[in-house]
């Protein structure tokens, strides 16, 4: 059997807090389903230990995050209109 060299393999950190699935859709509103459908079409990050599927908050943030909308204002309608013509 080979041996691992782990004198030169900088040290992971493990994150703080990792959630379930049901913790992830519990802590932005939306169905287990949802958070398993974002999971199984890689939207989400996440870590699979073992069998079992665990969120990092922070991914979970990102991915709320890349979901934002900007609202409308008059000058972004204009800029639109401007660059169909």
């Amino acid at each position: 059997m080979a041996k691992r060299i782990t004198q030169n393999m900088p040290a992971l950190e493990l994150p703080a807090e990792l959630l379930t699935i049901q913790e992830a859709a519990s802590r932005i509103g939306m169905s287990v389903r949802y958070v398993r459908r974002a999971v199984a079409e890689r939207q989400i990050a996440f870590h699979r230990i073992g069998r079992s599927i665990r969120i990092d908050p922070a991914d979970l943030a990102a991915f709320v995050h890349a979901g934002r909308v900007e609202p409308m204002t008059t000058e972004s309608i204009w800029h639109e209109l401007r660059s169909v013509a």
